[in-house]
């Protein structure tokens, strides 16, 4: 197995899987996993270096370093509920030093730019890792609940332009009545699933 990121086709239970048996899977080779592993973590790095004011081009950049990180950690990898952590940890190290290279460049070209309010501070805001893991812990908790709530509260709150409830309805086979019913219902159950992770205590 690479580490090189490439479309994988994955087979939907493979998805189901948790953290420890998709590295333990990646760990034996297996490129189907380690794709599933880099799709359900690949907004949560995404969203660091936006953070950081990357553009597109550059995030990706990032992401891919990130990304040659993990593979090298794998084999090292013993507390793989802490993965989420690491990942955030590595992704704002990855996007602090980038911040300072574009700095650094910028100082060197002779423009001008804001002082370096950074400089002597922790690489790692609070705040950030807060918000990610935060983000991250819905994101997984949207995963758990069934196929077809997972893929309504993504067409209700995911799509960009927001899809309306006869476009919902028409996706997902059903009756438009029935959406906000059943938008009502998968609601209740994320809370559930959230409440069980102290989300928002």
């Amino acid at each position: 197995m690479t580490a090189r990121i490439k479309v994988v086709r994955t087979r939907p239970e493979r998805e189901d899987w948790d953290d420890g048996r998709l590295v333990q899977a990646c760990r034996d080779g297996d490129q189907e996993a380690w794709a599933v592993l880099i799709q359900r973590y690949r907004r949560l790095i995404y969203s660091i270096p936006a953070r950081y004011g990357a553009q597109p081009a550059d995030a990706a950049d990032i992401f891919q370093a990130v990304c040659l990180e993990l593979y090298a950690e794998l084999p090292r990898l013993r507390k793989v509920e802490s993965l989420r952590s690491w990942l955030i940890s590595v992704t704002a190290h990855q996007a602090f030093h980038w911040k300072q290279r574009v700095m650094k460049r910028t100082i060197r070209e002779g423009t001008e730019i804001e002082p370096d309010t950074s400089r002597g501070q922790e690489p790692v805001p609070p705040d950030l890792l807060e918000a990610a893991e935060r983000e991250q812990v819905l994101r997984d908790a949207i995963r758990g609940l069934p196929p077809r709530c997972r893929e309504m509260i993504r067409l209700l709150f995911y799509e960009d332009p927001p899809l309306s409830y006869a476009d919902v309805a028409q996706r997902l086979g059903l009756a438009t009545g029935s959406i906000g019913f059943i938008r009502g219902r998968c609601l209740k159950k994320l809370e559930r699933v959230l409440a069980g992770t102290g989300f928002g205590s």
